[in-house]
């Protein structure tokens, strides 16, 4: 399956984003009143992706600074190099990158602009479905039908 699937699939579309120099306290809010374990930081309304704040990040700064990193800004913390796919990439290759580079979300761009972002789970469910339509294909011909 291919990532431009994937997103067709989602239940939601679009990508959550805040600016770089939203407070990382607003960050942590919402992730957790929406349960999402990212925000993709954008200064032009989510038609770029300047950086990724995950959970994660989020953690280990307070893990290594004390909770007081938490009225820095988003641009302290973030991810600033982005890994990132494009539409046409494949399930199995986008699930490469995130095992390789140890995380969970991942930006979906073409031609410098953000379409989406995917997640590990997402990722995991279209190949589930790959599978399960592999496996009833080739029940059908065991079978005969």
């Amino acid at each position: 399956m291919i990532v431009s699937q994937i997103l067709k699939s989602k239940a939601v579309d679009g990508v959550l984003t805040l600016t770089s120099n939203s407070k990382v306290a607003e960050a942590a809010a919402i992730m957790s009143d929406r349960r999402i374990g990212t925000i993709v930081v954008s200064d032009d309304g989510g038609k770029t992706a300047a950086g990724i704040l995950s959970e994660r990040d989020i953690v280990r700064h307070i893990g290594q600074r004390g909770a007081g990193c938490l009225t820095e800004t988003v641009a302290d913390m973030m991810t600033k190099k982005l890994v990132t796919c494009g539409p046409a990439d494949t399930s199995d290759s986008v699930l490469g990158k995130m095992t390789e580079g140890r995380f969970r979300h991942m930006p979906v761009i073409e031609n410098g602009q953000m379409l989406g972002l995917i997640s590990i789970g997402d990722v995991v469910k279209a190949r589930l479905s790959e599978l399960a339509m592999e496996r009833d294909a080739l029940e059908g011909m065991v079978m005969g039908h």
